[in-house]
C-alpha cells in the first residue's frame, strides 16, 4: 500500500510538471505593404490560442523601439480559450521600410515570442516651409551648408544651391563677403515673391593653394542686410593633382612609411593630457612636404615639422586633452603629404576617460 501511494504520488509530480499552458499563433509576422506617414497608427492584431492544460499568463510585452506600442490580454487565458496581443506603428517622420520586433514574455514554453512588423512608409508632400528650412531674411534655403566634395589640386568645382522667396515682395539676392577662389552668382538677383533661384558656386581649388579638408563662408547681401547670420558654409576636400608627374619624377618622390598610426592612452582620469609622438620617415628620394595636419576635434592639439629630408623622420606631436570628456575615446589626425603614392594619412587616438 505504502508502495502504491509513493507511486502515485511521483506520477502526480509527473503530470503536475508536464502540464502547462501553450501559446500557439494564428500568424506571426504582418506586412503592412505600404502606409503613408501622415496617416496616424498602423494597428494590427496577433490572436493566439492556448493550447495547454494550464492557464496562459503574459508577463509583459516589449517592443524594440518607440515607435511601435503593443497592447495585450492581461487576465489568464484558460486552457482551449484565446487571447491578443494588439501592435501598433507610428510612421510619424519615419518614412522608407521599417522592420520591428515586439518581444511577448509568458508562462508558457517557449516562454519568449518575437512577433514581427513590416512595410514601407510612403512620406508625406513637405511644406516649401519644411523643404526651405533655412531662413535669412526674406529668402529661405534648403540648406546653409554646401558640400562640394573632392576635387584635385588643379581643378574647379561648380555646385548649385536652390532658394525661395517667402515674402510678399520682390527681393534682391547678392553677396556681402566671399573668398577670392569662390565665384558665387544667383539666378535671378532679384527674386518675385513666391519664387524660386538658384546660387551657383564655382571653386577653384588652384587659388585656394590648401589641402585635404576645408571650409570657407560665403556672406549675403539680402535686400541690403548684410548680416553675417547670412552666410552658406562651403566645405571641399582638396587633393594633389599627381597626374602630370612623369616616370622619373615618380621614381625620384617621397615616400613616407609610419612607424605606429595608433596611440592607445589606456585608462585616464578626466582632465588629464597624455601625449605620444607619430614617428613619419621619408624613404624616398625627395624632399618630403607636409602640407596639412588636422585633428578631428579641438581636443587634440597637434605639432610638426613642414619639410622632411630624404632619410629622415620627424615627430608629429599628438596631445590629447580629456577635460570635460567621458568615457571611450577615438579620435583621429589626418596627415596630407606630397607622397604620390600615400598622401593622406590617418593617424588615431583612442583611450578610455574615466
Amino acid at each position: 500500500m505504502k508502495r502504491l501511494l509513493t507511486l502515485g504520488a511521483l506520477m502526480f509530480s509527473f503530470i503536475c510538471l508536464f502540464a502547462q499552458p501553450k501559446m500557439e499563433f494564428k500568424s506571426i509576422e504582418r506586412d503592412f505593404g505600404t502606409i503613408k506617414e501622415d496617416a496616424g497608427l498602423a494597428t494590427t492584431v496577433f490572436e493566439f490560442k492556448n493550447k495547454g492544460d494550464q492557464p496562459l499568463i503574459i508577463n509583459n510585452a516589449t517592443a524594440t523601439c518607440g515607435c511601435t506600442t503593443p497592447e495585450w490580454t492581461k487576465e489568464p487565458i484558460a486552457p482551449g480559450k484565446s487571447g491578443s496581443i494588439k501592435v501598433s506603428y507610428n510612421p510619424k517622420n519615419r518614412p522608407g521600410q521599417f522592420n520591428k520586433n515586439v518581444n511577448v514574455y509568458s508562462n508558457a514554453d517557449p516562454s519568449t515570442v518575437v512577433l514581427t512588423i513590416k512595410g514601407k512608409v510612403e512620406p508625406r508632400e513637405l511644406s516649401i516651409e519644411e523643404q526651405y528650412p533655412r531662413e535669412m531674411g526674406s529668402i529661405r534655403w534648403k540648406t546653409n551648408y554646401l558640400t562640394l566634395g573632392t576635387v584635385l589640386s588643379t581643378q574647379e568645382k561648380v555646385d548649385t544651391l536652390a532658394y525661395y522667396n517667402s515674402s510678399s515682395k520682390a527681393v534682391k539676392v547678392g553677396i556681402y563677403r566671399v573668398p577670392a577662389y569662390m565665384t558665387v552668382t544667383f539666378e535671378p538677383e532679384v527674386v518675385p515673391a513666391g519664387k524660386f533661384g538658384k546660387m551657383t558656386v564655382k571653386y577653384d581649388a588652384k587659388r585656394r593653394n590648401a589641402f585635404g579638408n576645408v571650409s570657407d563662408r560665403i556672406y549675403l547681401d539680402i535686400d541690403g542686410q548684410k548680416d553675417n547670420n547670412f552666410s552658406i558654409g562651403v566645405s571641399v576636400t582638396i587633393n594633389e593633382d599627381f597626374g602630370s608627374l612623369t616616370e622619373e619624377q615618380k621614381a625620384n618622390a617621397p615616400s613616407v612609411v609610419v612607424e605606429s598610426n595608433v596611440f592607445d592612452f589606456g585608462n585616464i582620469k578626466e582632465g588629464e593630457s597624455p601625449s605620444y609622438m607619430y614617428k613619419l620617415t621619408n624613404t624616398g628620394k625627395s624632399d618630403l612636404i607636409i602640407r596639412s595636419v588636422k585633428a578631428s576635434c579641438g581636443c587634440t592639439a597637434v605639432k610638426n615639422e613642414s619639410i622632411v629630408k630624404p632619410g629622415a623622420t620627424t615627430d608629429v606631436k599628438v596631445t590629447f586633452n580629456s577635460k570635460g570628456k567621458r568615457g571611450r575615446q577615438n579620435k583621429t589626425i589626418t596627415v596630407i603629404t606630397n607622397d604620390p603614392n600615400n598622401s593622406t594619412i590617418q593617424l588615431r587616438v583612442i583611450g578610455n576617460v574615466l
